[in-house]
């Protein structure tokens, strides 16, 4: 992992969702390589440049405490979800980080995180494998572009959280 974004997507009290007018409030960082392995096809992606973050990424110990403090700050005491699409990619990544690396481990434990693909399945009556990213229904579709810049990434991975959250409420 090089690099990962964090976005405030909103909050949900269990009968109100609270969605944030803007996707303001993120954290960003790019991090030092812990591996000489990789795949060039992942950078040709993300257009990150591999050597140049072993000078200028983030030491992944300071990066993940520092997350974590970011989402502490950002939750204040209400518990956070770790909210991706698919789950199964981001998650892996980022909590072995957070336990690896963190001083204060995973602010999400071992399991409190929500799969957008899922909950798209789920609302439209549709399979997860129909639910990909080139089958979202344009009413559900982020207005941000998807770069494989992890903050865009991540911005738009929030609104379309948001979208599916209130198209449920609104159909339910």
């Amino acid at each position: 992992m090089l690099s990962f974004a964090l976005v405030y997507a909103g909050a949900f009290d269990g009968k109100t969702f609270y969605e944030p007018p803007e996707y303001i409030h993120n954290f960003y960082c790019e991090l030092r390589p812990i591996f000489q392995e990789f795949e060039p096809e992942a950078l040709e992606v993300n257009g990150l440049d591999r050597t140049a973050l072993f000078e200028t990424g983030q030491d992944p110990r300071v990066a993940m405490t520092s997350a974590a403090g970011w989402i502490e700050n950002i939750v204040g005491k209400a518990e956070p979800i770790f909210v991706a699409y698919p789950l199964s990619f981001d998650w892996t990544w980022m909590y072995w980080y957070f336990v690896q690396f963190s001083e204060i481990g995973s602010p999400f434990g071992f399991s409190k995180c929500f799969d957008i693909k899922t909950a798209m399945a789920l609302t439209l009556g549709r399979t997860v494998k129909s639910v990909g990213k080139d089958r979202i229904p344009n009413v559900l579709k982020s207005k941000s572009p998807h770069t494989h810049n992890a903050l865009d990434d991540a911005i738009s991975q929030a609104e379309l959280f948001s979208n599916i959250f209130r198209l449920e409420r609104h159909n339910g």
